[in-house]
């Protein structure tokens, strides 16, 4: 009998800037695990035992994370969290994860095949991504750690800006939109449409 070997949903694409008149340089993040955690934000042994495998407080005010080494947590709701960390390490997460909140009103799901992620990096990522989005990117707040769900091209998606100057963010999506996402992020984030639109601009001239 054969192994099952995991395959990523875009095979680890990846394409720099320059490259096909592409303004930003995008790849898969393929090698990330992602756990569903819910529980109680009021419940603070709840707390306590994420913690203390998570080795970070979970953020709790809306649309923040938090990290610890290669795990960052997002904040999706007022009782749920997506915890993403390196793919060979989520089963052992996994367990700890829910042995800690054993008895405690709490779940713990591995959704490591549920979504895929694709980071943008580089100088008009965030006005790339508005271009399929009503939510504006550049307001006050939207710093490094920012987390925020939004509808992307018509399909359900999950912002994380993960460093900024020159921006750094990753977009989920769920895997069976991941080729469509790709493909609409290379058509639009060409050297040719790369203008910021929505980002402040200079008064004119009197």
């Amino acid at each position: 009998m054969s192994d099952i070997v995991f395959t990523s949903a875009l095979g680890g694409r990846s394409i720099q800037a320059g490259q096909d008149g592409i303004a930003l340089s995008m790849s898969e993040i393929a090698g990330r695990g992602m756990i569903d955690l819910r529980g109680l934000a009021s419940d603070k042994a709840f707390l306590k035992a994420a913690k203390s495998v998570l080795g970070t407080d979970l953020p709790l005010e809306p649309r923040s994370s938090a990290g610890n080494g290669d795990i960052a947590v997002l904040w999706m709701s007022v009782d749920q969290w997506l915890v993403t960390l390196p793919r060979a390490r989520t089963a052992e997460l996994l367990s700890a994860l829910g042995e800690a909140v054993s008895g405690l009103f709490a779940a713990v799901t591995d959704m490591s095949d549920a979504r895929t992620i694709i980071r943008l990096e580089g100088d008009g990522a965030r006005q790339t991504l508005m271009k399929a989005s009503s939510v504006d990117l550049t307001v006050a707040g939207t710093d490094a750690g920012f987390v925020r769900r939004i509808l992307f091209a018509e399909i359900a998606a999950l912002v994380h800006i993960v460093s900024t100057g020159p921006d750094v963010v990753d977009l989920y999506v769920f895997r069976s939109y991941g080729d469509f996402a790709w493909e609409w992020l290379t058509r639009t984030a060409t050297q040719a449409s790369a203008v910021p639109l929505f980002a402040p601009q200079a008064a004119p001239a009197v």
